[in-house]
């Protein structure tokens, strides 16, 4: 099978072919696996974080990708959850190990054994790839092979950040960054929260134009003022300065949950201008995501087809899986950018 490959860590300011492309032997499922048959597979921002070493691989080479929708081809022995030709996604978390006490509280995500799809095993830029069908999911006919791919992880990490806000209806949720997870997120809190005012703070015009059409009461840059401050405010940027503004825009007693598995470093004097009077005083708070759990990739793939939630996403071919990473490092993304396989 045709696969891209990530073999060493990459400077994408200087790097323009990042992943390789490879024949390797098709994966053969082994007992609860299934084998799927890539369609498609979305373009996460994490994938940059794995190029670049600030989230690197358990080891190299590896197929990254894990926003991946498929048919399942075969099944392992004992593998009875799908039929071969069923339609399938795959997230972020590929396994976890199901004993610990975060597995038995259903918090997998912090599961000191926890592995990731694209990452710690082979993931979606590829034709095939198989997992453990209890990491698999079911997608609902609602949605197309495009519009179902960004939902298992710009949708279900950002369904993730927007429980973790604890707001009700009503109150003001702050959105920093709008690309595949922060429209996703305005999305589903409109729909949850439909008496809340929701502010987005992006850095293009175009960025805050979509946020505006898609029903932002109010879009600007992170230094600027809002109406009025924020209940809650979730970060989906890779960067720090939009944390110090995130906390400056916080109501007393606010809370701000960052969505980012890693921060870029290149800004740190910026973590360095925190205030403790302007920035944290007033019992804020401030809120990490780490990974997602299963429940929250079924729990919002049930609530996006109830919605519904359509994304918007640009496709890219197989063949150029290098060049959208580039468009998504080095320009400003409407959407979520798929990668096509099949």
């Amino acid at each position: 099978m045709k696969a891209w490959l990530l073999n060493k860590k990459s400077d994408l300011h200087k790097e323009s072919f990042p992943l390789e492309l490879a024949e390797t032997p098709i994966p053969v499922p082994k007992p609860r696996e299934i084998l799927i048959k890539v369609l498609c597979c979305g373009i996460c921002h994490t994938e940059l974080d794995e190029i670049e070493g600030r989230t690197p691989p358990a080891s190299y080479p590896v197929i990254p990708g894990h926003q991946v929708i498929g048919i399942v081809e075969a099944c392992g022995e004992k593998a009875t959850f799908f039929e071969t030709g069923t339609r399938v996604g795959v997230a972020w978390i590929y396994t976890a190990c199901g004993r610990c006490e975060y597995c038995a509280a259903g918090l997998e995500n912090l599961c000191p054994e926890f592995r990731a799809t694209g990452r710690d095993n082979n993931g979606g830029y590829a034709e095939y790839m198989i997992v453990d069908e209890r990491f698999a999911y079911g997608i609902p006919a609602a949605f197309s092979n495009l519009e179902a791919a960004p939902l298992l992880c710009a949708g279900a990490i950002g369904y993730r950040s927007l429980k973790l806000t604890g707001i009700s209806d009503g109150q003001t949720l702050g959105l920093t960054g709008f690309g595949a997870s922060g429209h996703l997120v305005l999305k589903a809190a409109r729909h949850l929260y439909p008496k809340s005012p929701l502010f987005v703070f992006a850095r293009s015009k175009d960025e805050q134009h979509f946020a505006l059409e898609l029903g932002a009461i109010w879009a600007g840059n992170i230094t600027e003022s809002p109406p009025h401050k924020a209940n809650a405010i979730i970060d989906t940027t890779p960067v720090w300065n939009t944390v110090v503004g995130s906390l400056f825009h916080l109501k007393p007693g606010g809370r701000l949950v960052i969505n980012a598995i890693r921060k870029e470093s290149t800004d740190l004097d910026a973590l360095l201008n925190i205030s403790y009077q302007d920035h944290l005083w007033m019992e804020k708070e401030v809120k990490t995501v780490a990974n997602i759990t299963r429940s929250d990739v079924d729990g919002f793939l049930t609530l996006a087809a109830s919605i519904p939630i359509k994304p918007a996403t640009e496709p890219y071919p197989f063949e150029k899986a290098n060049e959208a990473l580039l468009d998504l490092k080095h320009k400003h993304v409407k959407g979520a950018k798929v990668l096509v396989i099949s």
